[in-house]
């Protein structure tokens, strides 16, 4: 009967087409929809919506505002101020809101949803690399600081690997046979099996690592327990450690841990690797997910040239 009355109680909150964002984020984390997701997709849109709530559209907290009376005038300012952030987190935030809207819809707390009105920018495509040299300065950085080990190793095997950095950050002991020199570990994106070996000298640092937390799940976890365990990092904590690393090394800053993957991709792409040796080690299902990845660079197009030249001898 609540249901058809476009009414649901959470506990002690009604939450109706009268209740504030607020409220109807709060329902949001309360339903299967959201229990469902990974943790570290729950944190992700915890840490967007939060920032999206706490927009000031006009005089009044986003928030504030009563669900039934939000317009795609009140998401647009609010999405506009988000775009100081940057288009990809304006977009994330957009995102997150989106989710919730249709939770609402699906329970009759609400008739329509402005956020698919929204007009949003498209993402430019990010094309930012390391080079060779920028990796071994930051890790010998990172290396030289325990505080900031675990760091080091995640941009070390993010790199060494091409996987992401979300995955390296949640990356498990039991997934690495250091005898052998091999991990092999099943992706959470796509939930792609990949088999790789591990060089001689990341074999030796996770030697290093597995003597002082091998006691313990990850690889590389907070350096300090947090109410007395010894937990990975959250997203924006390795980030934020990134660039205390890119400072102190006196590297650009425009530098990211996610630009990692592309680079090492690139960097199989200029060495001659072919789409199906690439797409075994990155965990990509299909061809089609590497051509972003194939950009026209000075290195590659000399190899090319080069063998092209060869052949014509």
């Amino acid at each position: 009967m609540l249901r058809e009355l476009g009414i649901l109680e959470d506990k002690e909150k009604v939450v109706n087409k009268k209740a504030k964002l607020d409220d109807v984020v709060e329902f949001y984390y309360t339903t299967p929809k959201f229990k469902t997701l990974k943790s570290s997709t729950q944190n992700d849109y915890m840490y967007q919506l939060d920032h999206a709530l706490n927009t000031w559209v006009g005089a009044t907290r986003f928030g504030d505002m009563q669900i039934g009376k939000v317009n795609i005038k009140h998401v647009t300012e609010a999405y506009n101020k988000w775009l100081d952030a940057g288009v990809r987190t304006a977009n994330a935030r957009a995102a997150s809101l989106s989710v919730v809207w249709r939770v609402a819809l699906q329970h009759m707390i609400t008739d329509s949803n402005p956020i698919s009105l929204l007009d949003r920018k498209q993402n430019s495509v990010r094309k930012v690399r390391w080079t060779r040299d920028q990796v071994k300065t930051f890790l010998s950085t990172a290396y030289s600081n325990y505080k900031w080990r675990s760091a080091g190793l995640i941009v070390q095997m993010a790199y060494e690997w091409a996987q992401r950095v979300g995955d390296m950050r949640l990356l498990t002991w039991d997934c690495l046979d250091l005898d052998a020199q091999r991990i092999d570990m099943e992706q959470s994106k796509r939930h792609a099996e990949v088999h790789l070996p591990i060089s001689d000298g990341l074999t030796q640092m996770l030697k290093l690592q597995r003597d002082d937390f091998g006691f313990q799940d990850y690889v590389a976890p907070r350096v300090k327990p947090q109410a007395g365990a010894y937990t990975p990092y959250q997203k924006v904590e390795v980030s934020i450690l990134i660039n205390d690393i890119l400072r102190e090394a006196n590297l650009p800053l425009e530098l990211t841990a996610m630009d990692l993957r592309r680079t090492a991709i690139t960097e199989m792409i200029e060495a001659g690797a072919d789409l199906a040796g690439i797409m075994q080690v990155s965990g990509h299902n299909s061809p089609q997910s590497v051509k972003p990845y194939m950009v026209n660079t000075f290195s590659g197009a000399s190899r090319v040239l080069e063998a092209r030249n060869r052949d014509a001898d």
